[in-house]
């Protein structure tokens, strides 16, 4: 699944916190990072802290449910009051 951009970061984390399987970040190297790790939403964070927009992102789902969950987010939920001006 790919998708452009992500106004809420940290909703965006807790929406992978409540998904039960792996779920992945592919880079444009072709390196797969785990979003569910800790460690590795920290390194993510931090870098939008520092102005480096999360964009162009793919990830990989190892369930199928996982997946909709996001979807559903996505669609309902990444926006934020000044998107609705």
């Amino acid at each position: 699944m790919k998708f452009e951009y992500i106004r809420d970061v940290r909703g965006f984390f807790a929406v992978l916190d409540k998904c039960s399987g792996n779920i992945y970040l592919v880079t444009p190297e072709g390196d797969r990072l785990n979003l569910k790790s800790k460690l590795t939403q920290y390194v993510a964070f931090s870098a939008l802290f520092h102005g480096d927009p999360i964009e162009g992102m793919e990830l990989e789902f190892d369930r199928e449910e996982d997946e909709n969950e996001v979807i559903h987010y996505l669609l309902e939920g990444n926006y934020t009051p000044e998107d609705e001006r």
